[in-house]
């Protein structure tokens, strides 16, 4: 049996990208308490995104060619996750006196604006999106959600090499 075939290596992704997910809404928020910033919210989606781009790879089971378009896919979800958490690592960076203001809440947004307008707003960011919640090995939050999507990045570019034709056995 060969393991490292496509449909394995995709579902790999999924299960990575929605456990990120559940760490996040379920630990972080639900159990620790850590409400999640307008950036918070949009590296989320990115993330849901992400682990569907990898899902429907597993449905499909793509071959060849179908299997560089789904590592481009998802490479490019991807890097619009980290362009996110960069923004946001680089708003958390700043010193406290160049820090925007806090602006209102999402719901709140999308209740009197567009829904480009809402994100135009947000990826500006606010004080809220400044605030350093929790860190780990001296790395805050949004900057693990940084090194996470570099990874899947990376991930999703090698997918088609790591993925071995399937061999047959005559047994």
């Amino acid at each position: 049996m060969n393991l490292l075939n496509f449909r394995l290596l995709c579902l790999l992704g999924f299960l990575a990208c929605y456990g990120a997910l559940g760490f996040a809404i379920l630990y972080l928020q639900q159990t620790l308490g850590y409400e999640p910033c307008p950036f918070c919210i949009f590296q989320r989606v990115v993330m849901a995104v992400l682990g569907l781009v990898f899902l429907v790879g597993v449905i499909h089971g793509p071959k060849a060619a179908g299997r560089w378009a789904y590592a481009g896919l998802a490479a490019l979800v991807a890097v619009v996750g980290i362009g996110i958490a960069w923004r946001h690592v680089w708003l958390q960076g700043l010193p406290p006196d160049q820090v925007p203001a806090c602006g209102p809440t999402l719901d709140y947004l999308r209740e009197i604006m567009p829904i480009n307008q809402v994100i135009i707003t947000v990826l500006k960011g606010d004080g809220s999106c400044a605030k350093i919640d929790a860190q780990w090995l001296g790395i805050t939050l949004p900057g693990w959600v940084l090194v996470s999507f570099i990874g899947f990045t990376l991930y999703s570019l090698f997918l088609p090499l790591l993925a071995r034709k399937p061999t047959r056995s005559f047994s």
